[in-house]
């Protein structure tokens, strides 16, 4: 395993990008999710992205600099077109006009079409609660990339569909980020591409039968990603993908999932921004009462051998305290992909890595 220095790796990956053809800037703000994305955990969201952003942006799918075009713009909502944009850019652009049109309402709803890969989702949540909002954001994949079966079939109709919620505190805020398939797309390619197998549970085969070999999906007929909901609860998660595929793609304006996919792949986006204020008795009752149910769910008996309760967003914060101290995690064969990349680009990677 190589472990790479938290910074040293945001300045490799800006470098990379910037080598790409993505402006300075935009190329520090997509590195710094990336990273974060790696130190809570989430390296199917982190830098092993670069090779894939950067042969989008090489064959014109994806375009540095494109502005955020506002096509709907009311008080309370607000639609935009990311013309292709970087996601992590666009996103953010996004999530910081509804916090700050929440100053003054109570709800404020943003969508996006037409937007690259936004990465991680939770992170745009943590935007929110750190102004003191409560938010959701869901994603679909503009109707192109399709990885999950309906229970009981055998061929992709919807894509892994993520939502995340997040929800201020008096200390760390609760984010709940997760796929409604049973593991993430971008983990199936960290498998692919280190040549290791998935773990039972993940994967079917074009006949529907498990699989653990991560090369099933992306075959001709490919196969697929179950449901999240484990055996005979895979309808739960299915459920919940096909309302995200609603709200993202329907009301955004934008497509769903269909026989004849668009060619260029990407999000729509849906975000939901509140502000406690202008809501139910105000933020002072909000946040005694979240704060009490913080205290009283983690004050329950625990069984033998657990030392804490964990609520949502405790995993990541624990994962990126130990990767802040020994550094981000690396299999050989995703590394080597960056390094190749970095040679092909004339990037010197960090030292150590």
């Amino acid at each position: 395993m190589i472990r790479v220095e938290h910074q040293a790796l945001q300045r490799f990956a800006t470098q990379l990008l910037q080598a790409g053809g993505v402006p300075p800037q935009e190329a520090q703000i997509v590195a710094q999710s990336l990273v974060e994305a790696n130190l809570c955990g989430h390296d199917s969201h982190g830098v092993m992205r670069i090779p894939y952003y950067l042969e989008e942006i090489g064959q014109g799918n994806v375009r540095p600099g494109a502005p955020l075009e506002v096509f709907l713009d009311r008080p309370e909502a607000v639609a935009a077109d990311a013309h292709w944009g970087l996601g992590q850019v666009q996103a953010r652009r996004l999530m910081q006009m509804l916090i700050q049109r929440t100053q003054e309402h109570a709800v404020c709803v943003g969508t996006l079409v037409h937007c690259a890969h936004i990465g991680r989702l939770g992170e745009y949540c943590q935007m929110a609660t750190q102004q003191g909002r409560v938010a959701m954001v869901v994603a679909n994949t503009h109707g192109a990339t399709r990885r999950v079966a309906p229970p009981g079939g055998t061929a992709p109709r919807l894509g892994t569909n993520p939502i995340a919620f997040g929800i201020p505190t008096s200390g760390e805020p609760i984010l709940l980020d997760f796929g409604t398939s049973a593991t993430a797309e971008g983990k199936v390619r960290l498998r692919r591409i280190a040549g290791q197998e998935c773990p039972p549970g993940w994967l079917l085969d074009p006949h529907g039968q498990p699989t653990t070999d991560p090369n099933v999906l992306y075959g001709d007929p490919p196969g697929t990603i179950l449901p999240m909901g484990g055996p005979g609860q895979t309808y739960k998660g299915f459920g919940l993908a096909l309302v995200v595929e609603v709200l993202a793609g329907a009301l955004s304006g934008g497509v769903t999932s269909r026989p004849q996919p668009p060619n260029q792949k990407g999000n729509c986006v849906f975000m939901l921004v509140l502000n406690p204020q202008h809501l139910g008795r105000g933020q002072n009752h909000f946040a005694a009462e979240v704060g009490q149910l913080v205290e009283f769910v983690r004050d329950c008996p625990r069984a033998p051998g657990v030392e804490q309760i964990l609520l949502p967003g405790d995993p990541e914060r624990l994962t990126r305290q130990k990767r802040l101290q020994e550094g981000v995690p690396f299999d050989p064969g995703n590394w080597q992909a960056l390094l190749q990349l970095a040679q092909r680009l004339g990037v010197e990677p960090p030292q150590g890595g």
